[in-house]
């Protein structure tokens, strides 16, 4: 049986903002995404916040939890996860990667693989054994079909 963890991946998220803007101003590295190209940036948070946001009010409809570990009620397969395993974890990435294009600078992109190496550690591993814990052969045929990011 998988621990729930202590510190949650919007914990992980704000790190890695905080991280990335530290080394946007206080340790700028070449721009190399000038403005006004840097501002599609923009796009990619809106973009971020919103495969989130649909991927957390399918489990709220499913009225299953949220929080990582928490006792699954249901397996959501359809929506955005008939694309993608984790699409609020490729929600955060997205956003992250939006904020780096709006910086412009190499240095906000250090902590994203951190960030991804992270999640996928301490998160989707530990996860997809709990799913299928909890599913069996049902949650196995959907890792099957679908992709873990994209």
């Amino acid at each position: 049986m998988e621990r729930k963890r202590k510190i949650l991946p919007p914990v992980y998220l704000l790190l890695t903002l905080a991280l990335m803007t530290g080394f946007h101003f206080l340790a700028p590295i070449a721009v190399f995404i000038p403005a006004p190209v840097s501002y599609a940036g923009a796009v990619l948070v809106v973009l971020g916040i919103t495969v989130a946001s649909i991927a957390a009010w399918s489990f709220h409809k499913a009225g299953t939890p949220v929080i990582p570990f928490e006792p699954s009620t249901a397996l959501v397969t359809g929506g955005l996860y008939k694309y993608t395993r984790n699409p609020m974890y490729l929600g955060m990435l997205l956003l992250l990667i939006g904020i780096a294009v709006l910086f412009g600078s190499l240095g906000p992109w250090l902590p994203i693989p951190f960030f991804i190496w992270v999640i996928q550690a301490n998160f989707i591993c530990g996860e997809e054994r709990f799913l299928e814990s909890i599913f069996g052969e049902r949650y196995l045929e959907y890792k099957r079909k679908v992709r873990r990011w994209l």
